[in-house]
């Protein structure tokens, strides 16, 4: 398979250092994503959205229904490492929840409403925090101990690059 269709904006990779500079641009992604992703979805038809983004990938739908609840989890894991010293936070099978009914099935509208209310509490909360509020950490039992700086990175990267999947998707079929 080509990767440029998996990963149409590249792996994901933590910048090798971080300012404030970085930080307020990766902030200003975070709170325009979920207006991006709409204009990215917008006038496909229920057929479109349940076209598979790559073959053997998710479909639109479910790409739509991941993101919302991905940064879900993202932003419940912001606060509990604000509110905590290092907690381990509770992991969850995604593509699981992406077979689930609601992910194959519920209207792209409702997880973009959901988007919607995340983003902007997440941006508050983000622009609210302190340089030494980025260095609080969270533990994944899968996949190590994390800073916010370094979810910050890897977040505001994941609402681009599951958009891109599906511009590149409508790019290639001529939608």
């Amino acid at each position: 398979m080509d990767e440029s269709v998996r990963y149409p904006i590249g792996p994901f990779q933590p910048p090798a250092s971080y300012s404030d500079d970085w930080r307020r641009e990766a902030i200003e992604r975070i709170a325009a994503m979920p207006n991006v992703l709409r204009n990215a979805v917008s006038g496909l038809t229920s057929q479109q959205l349940d076209t598979e983004y790559r073959p053997g990938g998710w479909t639109v739908r479910q790409v739509v229904h991941h993101l919302a609840d991905s940064h879900l989890n993202a932003y419940v894991r912001f606060k509990l490492a604000l509110t905590e010293d290092r907690p381990t936070i509770k992991p969850y099978d995604q593509a699981k929840w992406a077979e689930l009914a609601d992910g194959r099935s519920a209207p792209v509208e409702v997880s973009l409403a959901i988007l919607d209310g995340i983003h902007a509490r997440w941006t508050l909360l983000l622009r609210g925090m302190s340089v030494s509020d980025f260095g609080r950490q969270y533990h994944h039992p899968e996949t190590g101990t994390h800073t916010l700086e370094y979810m910050l990175a890897m977040y505001s990267w994941h609402g681009a690059h599951h958009t891109e999947q599906i511009v590149s998707l409508r790019q290639r079929m001529n939608w």
